[in-house]
């Protein structure tokens, strides 16, 4: 699918913005390997413990990765979850056009995951697919060399920092792995967003238009999701918001979790949080204008809203009340009720619990 994104450009380029690193071929990479493979263990009972959640895919996996490995998972899984829109693409696009079109795709995509690549600490690929190697997937990765360099710079205790970011990374697979109707309900609403993506240049008269509409009414139109939200149909933007809901419940849960889980083993824990904390919201200009861009500040500010939704809620009915949003999609929290903590709490107060 080269016509549609230039891949290997990709890669090229995101390499060249992470930057190069010794890590790969240093003694931190196997010490930070079997602190990992340790403490990534012990964050699943404690993320059981904490949240009643029992995983159904066994144990957590752990894989330290340099930047550029990282790159590569997401590429990789960036290539799996566009295909029929790429598919669709190349359909259209011919000649001269498709070769510059895939190679601007690709260095779009290479800048953008090479930036982000000096600032993520870990992830949990939750893309798993029968038709490929196991050993591959259902991985929690930690990037090692961005790890390190916030353990050297804050002075952080390296046990207590490693075990509290394994706590982060397996609550998000002990949600899509204990809550059997999660990974599919999440992927199906990606598959959504992405079927109905339409390579159509018309398109950008309407992006125009809700520019246009954001300055007369002083909003700013890329603050619910970036350019993508700006081209987005109206079935589209009812998905995002879903997506929006669900992702704000989640990351929230998964920060709560790493602060309460295993508490009395990292006594640095409200430091961690504290710098974390201060690291997302401080950038200069020209980062705050990338992160609207692309819909990561809309991404960040899911992190507040869903820690202040779990606060709300459990200070009404305590996690017993919270854990109702995971019995059902229709009891997911829409972004409105995230937003709006009380219009969930009342709709779910007059379900049934199941």
């Amino acid at each position: 699918m080269s016509g549609s994104i230039d891949w290997a450009l990709a890669e090229q380029i995101a390499a060249r913005i992470s930057g190069t690193d010794p890590f790969a071929s240093s003694y931190h990479r196997q010490g930070m390997e079997r602190d990992f493979d340790e403490f990534t263990s012990a964050a699943q009972g404690f993320v059981e413990a904490e949240t009643g959640l029992r995983s159904a895919a066994g144990p957590a996996r752990a894989r330290v990765v340099d930047r550029i490995d990282w790159v590569r998972a997401n590429l990789a899984s960036y290539q799996r979850l566009l295909r029929p829109v790429l598919q669709r693409m190349e359909e259209r696009l011919d000649g001269p056009a498709a070769a510059l079109s895939g190679k601007v795709a690709g260095a779009e995509l290479g800048a953008l995951l090479g930036w982000m690549s000096t600032r993520v600490l870990g992830q949990y690929d939750l893309l798993v697919l029968e038709d490929e190697d196991p050993e591959d997937q259902d991985l929690v990765y930690y990037v090692g060399p961005n790890i390190l360099a916030l353990e050297k710079r804050h002075s952080f205790p390296p046990g207590e920092f490693r075990l509290w970011v394994a706590l982060h990374e397996v609550t998000h697979r002990t949600q899509f792995t204990g809550v059997p109707w999660l990974r599919p309900y999440f992927l199906g609403l990606v598959g959504q967003l992405v079927d109905a993506t339409d390579p159509d240049p018309a398109r950008l008269f309407t992006a125009v238009g809700r520019v246009a509409d954001g300055i007369r009414t002083r909003r700013n139109p890329l603050s619910e999701g970036g350019v993508a939200g700006l081209f987005a149909t109206a079935e589209q933007r009812v998905v995002m918001d879903r997506v929006g809901g669900l992702m704000s419940l989640l990351e929230g849960h998964g920060d709560v979790t790493m602060d309460r889980a295993a508490a009395s083993e990292i006594p640095s824990q409200a430091r961690f949080a504290r710098v974390l904390r201060a690291r997302r919201a401080q950038a200069n200009l020209a980062t705050r204008l990338l992160q609207q861009f692309i819909g990561l500040e809309a991404k960040l500010a899911q992190y507040e809203q869903g820690e202040q939704f779990i606060a709300a809620v459990e200070q009404v009915g305590g996690p017993g009340l919270l854990n109702r949003a995971f019995e059902s999609p229709a009891l997911l929290p829409t972004l409105v009720e995230i937003r709006e903590p009380t219009r969930w709490i009342d709709r779910v107060g007059a379900v049934p619990a199941a």
